[in-house]
């Protein structure tokens, strides 16, 4: 089936509220050397998508001027760093046979070629993303996921806040036994820690507001603490008198300073979000006295991406989708994932 001279996509025509965001007929990408061409089944919702759009990471040298992720954007950008698809044409020196496969992307490019490189352009932000009917990637980011037996929106919910989750699990040392703090445990990434901390066989107390307690823990939380009861560290501790192995927080705020207490001697606190503020106090001597480690972590590496792959091959954890969206309801869907409202994922569906 020959590919469309125009595609539709949603972009952002600059950084501001929802109004920057258009659905345009656009010119379909073309694959070059080395790339392939994605015909979209899904494109997952991200807080990275709201905050690009708004700017708020600012950026090195620019005290205040908005700013994407890892600097300046280019505009009009179409957003969605997570997607799943089927590939319908190669860049000369792609295999052919390629082609009519299903794939999941990696929506990363990486500073170095080891195993443990970091991101250093994310697809949605430096480049266009899956807010649209095709996307372009180089091959190397295609994952086969053929035999998987998630659907294509599930399937389209993993790459961000789930590699990110993974990440953190991974920085944290988190192994069977253990016994693992979640924070902001309803939302995307948070959520991905429960059940991905779950599968690994560790103990998992989330936190998360009363309302959503029941989802939290249906995704594999062994006992939940009310946020909204105003005394976190408190029901925290109750949770796990003998402390924690790890914390992983995607809110950080005041509790990190008040909440280093709770780690076992030697555990870890993995931050990844400052959804309660970026700005923290806290005593040096608890960190260092109790060998423990703060550790900040952003996304995954290809060594994690591999394990999440192969993760959604074989289905080990099925992701929570809140609701999908027409291409047509982007905005929407972002005003949903800023209200933070639901539990899981939202989902774009071209």
């Amino acid at each position: 089936m020959p590919t469309p001279a125009t595609m539709r996509a949603a972009v952002i025509t600059g950084h501001g509220g929802l109004e920057v965001i258009e659905v345009r007929e656009v010119a379909t990408p073309h694959p070059g050397p080395g790339e392939v061409l994605v015909r979209v089944a899904a494109a997952g919702c991200n807080n990275t998508d709201v905050w690009t759009r708004e700017g708020a990471y600012g950026h090195d040298g620019a005290d205040g001027e908005p700013g994407g992720w890892l600097g300046p954007l280019d505009f009009p950008r179409i957003q969605g760093g997570d997607v799943t698809g089927t590939v319908v044409a190669c860049g000369d020196g792609v295999p052919p046979e390629l082609v009519a496969g299903r794939v999941l992307l990696d929506p990363a490019l990486y500073d170095d070629d080891g195993p443990d490189a970091r991101p250093a352009d994310v697809l949605g932000s430096e480049r266009d993303g899956g807010f649209a009917e095709f996307v372009v990637v180089p091959a190397a980011c295609a994952h086969a996921v053929d035999g998987s037996p998630l659907s294509d929106v599930e399937l389209a919910a993993l790459p961000i806040a789930y590699g990110t989750a993974l990440g953190m699990l991974d920085r944290g040392s988190v192994a069977a036994g253990h016994t693992v703090l979640v924070t902001g445990s309803s939302g995307g990434v948070g959520l991905a820690v429960v059940q991905l901390a779950s599968a690994l066989g560790a103990r998992v107390v989330a936190v998360c507001s009363g309302d959503k307690a029941a989802a939290v823990r249906e995704a594999g939380a062994s006992v939940t603490v009310d946020r909204r009861r105003g005394a976190v560290r408190e029901g925290a501790a109750a949770a796990a008198p003998r402390g924690y192995d790890a914390v992983i927080d995607v809110v950080a705020g005041p509790l990190i300073g008040r909440g280093l207490g709770l780690l076992r001697p030697g555990g870890r606190w993995v931050v990844a979000g400052a959804l309660d503020g970026w700005a923290v106090d806290l005593d040096v001597r608890e960190l260092y006295l109790g060998n423990l480690a703060l550790v900040g972590s952003t996304m995954h590496t290809p060594r994690i991406f591999e394990r999440l792959v192969d993760l959604a091959r074989h289905g080990v954890v099925r992701p929570l989708v809140a609701e999908t969206f027409a291409l047509d309801s982007v905005a929407e869907a972002q005003r949903q994932l800023a209200r933070r409202e639901h539990v899981g994922k939202l989902v774009v569906v071209p």
